[in-house]
C-alpha cells in the first residue's frame, strides 16, 4: 500500500474499528495490526505512526498481550491508549499498578500542558475512561499532560522518545474533544499528509484487479445490495467485458428488486448480467419449515446450486469477486489470531470458492462500509443503491416468522414495500440505519367494514446504529407510525393489525429471525 499509514496493534479493544475508522476520518489509512508483528513488517508500511489499542487485560498479567518493544526505535510517533499507554509507559520505565479507584464512564479531564498532542483543548473537558489499572509512578523521563480526581497521569508523553499514552478513549463520542486529539497526533505529531481518498483508492484498485486477473473471466453474485453493487461497479471499470455477473432471483426479494437490478447493471453499466429465475427451487425446498437456522441452511444450499448451475455454462472464468470488507477481515483474525487468514466467506456468496475452484478477487477488503458508499458514488451508482439499508442474505424468509408460503410472501413483500416508501416520503430513510417489516405468525381478531376478521400481523422495525453491534429504535413521527399502519392495513389483504417494536439491541437483535 503507497499511502501513508497508521498501524493500529490490537491488544483486544472493543473498540478497535471505531479507532481505525476514526484516522481514515480524518484521510489517513489505518491498518490493523497483531501485536506480534515484527518492527521489519511494520516499517514496510509507509509508516508514519503506530496506535496502541486498549485491551481487557492487565500489564503485569502473565500472558498479558505484549509488542515488539524496538518499535519505540523505529523512529516514529507512538499513541497508546488506555492498555495501549499502561503498555508504553512500562516498557518506557514507568511503573503500572491496580488504580485505587477504578473509573468507568464520563470523567473530568484537567489538562496542564497544552503544548502537541492537547493543543487547542479546554483546560476543563469531559473523556470517557474504562479501566481498573493506571501508571502509578512515571519516570522522569515522562511529563505529565493531563490528570482526573483519581488519576494523576491520565495523559502523558515521554521527554526523548515520540510516545504519547490516554487513559481515556478519543476515539468514542463520548470524549467531546476526543477527534481533536486524533487530528493533533495525525497531523502535527505525525506529519500525515491527509492523502487517503477514494479517487484514489479506486484507481490503484483498478491497476491491482487488472495484475491480478489479466485476460482471465471474472464472475460476480450480485445481490442488489452496496457491497456487491460496489464490488461490481469497481470490477467492471477494471477489467470490463471480462466481468459477468449472476443475479439469483430466489423469489425472496424485495418488490421491484429483479428490475432494479437488471436496470441499473445491464442497462445502465452495460454489465454482462445472467438472471437465474429459481424461485420456485427455493419455496419449493422451504415448503414447511420454520426453524430460521434450517431455513438459513436450505437457501445457502439451494444459492450455491442455482449459481453452480450458471458459472458452468461461462468459459475461462477463473476468478469469483466478493465484496469482503474490512470488518471481516478484522473479525476473522481475532479468530484465527492472524489478521489476514480465513476470510469469513459466508458473509456474501458461502462456500463458492471452495466448491467452484475460483481464485478470489476482493477488491473492498481494505475498506469499511462508510468508504464502500463513497466509492460507490464516486463510480456513479444510484444513490438508492449505495444508501440502501442492510438486507439479509436469505431475503424475506427470514422476516416470515413461521412456515414461507407464496401467500405469506406477497403480503410481506407488499408490507415491506409500503413502509420503505414511507419513511423515504417522510425524509426518514439516510437517518434510520435499518428498517423492515416482519410477519408474524399471529392472528388477531378485527373489524373490517361490518364483519369481525381474523387476520395477520405485520410488526414494523427501525433502528438507528453506527456499528450494527449495538442499535436503538427510531422515534419516527407518530403521524408516519399513522400513516404507515393505515396503508398496511388498507391495501395488504391479509393484515389487520400493525405493531411497532420499540427494542434496543442488546438484548434484542435486528433482525427478528
Amino acid at each position: 500500500m503507497s499511502h501513508e499509514t497508521i498501524a493500529i496493534i490490537d491488544f483486544g479493544s472493543q473498540y478497535i474499528q471505531l479507532i481505525a475508522r476514526r484516522v481514515r476520518e480524518h484521510k489517513v489509512y489505518s491498518e490493523i495490526v497483531q501485536p506480534n508483528i515484527s518492527v521489519a513488517e511494520l516499517a514496510g508500511h509507509n509508516l508514519k505512526g503506530v496506535i496502541l489499542s486498549g485491551g481487557p487485560a492487565s500489564v503485569y498479567a502473565e500472558n498479558a498481550p505484549r509488542c515488539d518493544e524496538k518499535i519505540f526505535e523505529l523512529g516514529v510517533p507512538i499513541l497508546g491508549i488506555c492498555y495501549g499507554m499502561q503498555i508504553g509507559s512500562q516498557i518506557l520505565g514507568a511503573d503500572v499498578k491496580p488504580a485505587h479507584s477504578r473509573e468507568y464512564g464520563r470523567t473530568g479531564l484537567h489538562i496542564t500542558e497544552t503544548s502537541d498532542l492537547l493543543a487547542s483543548l479546554p483546560e476543563h473537558t469531559t473523556v470517557w475512561m474504562s479501566h481498573g489499572d493506571q501508571v502509578n509512578d512515571l519516570s522522569q523521563d515522562f511529563i505529565s499532560l493531563a490528570r482526573t480526581d483519581t488519576c494523576p497521569y491520565a495523559a502523558v508523553r515521554h521527554r526523548n522518545r515520540r510516545f504519547y499514552g490516554v487513559q481515556f478513549h478519543p476515539e468514542v463520542t463520548h470524549t467531546p474533544h476526543g477527534l481533536d486529539i486524533l487530528k493533533n497526533f495525525l497531523y502535527d505529531i505525525c506529519g500525515c499528509a491527509g492523502d487517503w481518498q477514494m479517487s484514489d483508492f479506486v484507481e490503484e484498485t483498478v491497476r491491482n484487479v487488472r495484475e491480478q486477473v489479466g485476460d482471465a473471466t471474472v464472475i460476480c453474485g450480485l445481490s442488489g445490495g452496496v457491497d456487491s453493487a460496489v464490488t461490481a461497479a469497481l470490477l467492471h471499470k477494471a477489467v470490463g467485458d471480462q466481468l459477468v455477473c449472476i443475479f439469483v432471483d430466489n423469489g425472496l426479494l424485495r418488490k421491484n428488486e429483479r428490475q432494479t437490478v437488471v436496470s441499473t447493471f445491464r442497462n445502465h453499466f452495460r454489465i454482462n448480467l445472467r438472471v437465474v429465475d429459481w424461485g420456485e427451487q427455493f419455496l419449493a425446498r422451504l415448503a414447511g419449515v420454520t426453524d430460521p437456522q434450517q431455513k438459513r441452511k436450505i437457501i445457502g444450499a439451494e444459492f450455491i446450486e442455482a449459481f453452480q448451475s450458471e458459472a458452468d455454462k461461462i468459459p475461462n472464468a477463473r476468478f469469483l469477486a466478493q465484496g469482503t470488507l474490512y470488518p471481516d477481515v478484522i473479525e476473522s483474525g481475532h479468530k484465527d489470531g492472524n489478521l489476514a487468514a480465513n476470510i469469513k466467506l459466508h458473509h456474501n456468496v458461502g462456500g463458492l470458492p471452495e466448491q467452484l475452484g475460483f481464485d478470489l478477487v476482493e477488491p473492498l477488503r481494505d475498506l469499511f462500509k462508510d468508504e464502500v458508499r463513497l466509492v460507490g458514488e464516486y463510480l456513479g451508482l444510484p444513490a438508492d443503491m449505495v444508501w440502501r439499508h442492510p438486507f439479509p442474505g436469505p431475503g424475506l424468509a427470514v422476516r416470515i416468522v413461521g412456515e414461507i408460503t407464496k401467500e405469506r410472501l406477497a403480503v410481506l413483500c407488499e408490507a415491506d414495500h409500503i413502509l420503505i416508501e414511507e419513511i423515504r416520503a417522510a425524509n426518514l430513510y439516510r437517518r434510520i440505519s435499518q428498517a423492515l417489516a416482519v410477519l408474524l405468525p399471529v392472528g388477531t381478531v378485527g373489524v373490517m367494514g361490518d364483519e369481525r376478521s381474523y387476520e395477520s400481523v405485520i410488526a414494523i422495525r427501525a433502528v438507528e446504529t453506527t456499528d450494527f453491534m449495538t442499535a436503538d429504535f427510531c422515534y419516527i413521527p407518530h403521524e408516519v407510525l399513522g400513516r404507515i399502519a393505515s396503508r398496511i392495513i388498507n391495501e395488504v389483504r391479509g393484515v389487520n393489525r400493525v405493531v411497532y417494536d420499540i427494542s434496543s439491541k442488546p438484548p434484542a437483535t435486528i433482525e427478528w429471525e
